[in-house]
């Protein structure tokens, strides 16, 4: 297994910012999965979602997937919260699943009028909590290890994925 670091969860449960702060202790470089792709599409996601389709969008994440396995060591990856369902996860290294509640992750994006908008899968909150609904379990499945973060800030949540691994 390689040396790096996977966090998956659902989307707004803090994967970006665990990421940076693990990657700065750990003294590693970041990488944020939704950010790579937005940057070899030349556009945002929400963009790529609106003229190509999740479908579209779901294929250039397996594609990501196998360039990160074939080049990528000793970093930290936040991923997008479909990505973490891809198989072949624990192959890029040690999986990471940031566990949190569905109505726990609507509240902290709530207060942020600008990421709801961003976030295409959460214009139908029943859909989303759907979608929620069906990855919960294959994140538990992909994951080398799980992190309840709930009520956590993001210091405690590094620190605790460093003491575990």
């Amino acid at each position: 297994m390689k040396s790096n670091i996977i966090l998956i969860g659902f989307m707004g449960c803090g994967k970006s910012s665990v990421a940076r702060a693990l990657a700065k202790k750990l003294e590693r470089i970041c990488l944020d999965t939704d950010a790579l792709i937005e940057q070899s599409q030349n556009r945002k996601i929400k963009k790529i979602f609106s003229a190509q389709g999740e479908a579209a969008f779901r294929k250039m994440e397996k594609e990501l997937l196998k360039r990160l396995k074939a080049s990528v060591q000793n970093a930290v990856i936040a991923t997008g919260g479909g990505f973490g369902v891809q198989k072949g996860l624990k192959k890029l290294g040690l999986v990471v699943y940031l566990k949190m509640e569905f109505d726990e992750i609507l509240s902290r994006l709530s207060g942020d009028k600008k990421q709801l908008k961003s976030r295409p899968l959460l214009k139908d909150l029943n859909a989303a909590k759907a979608l929620f609904n069906a990855r919960a379990g294959l994140y538990e499945k992909r994951a080398n290890l799980i992190i309840e973060v709930k009520n956590k800030s993001v210091k405690e949540i590094a620190k605790e994925i460093r003491s575990k691994i």
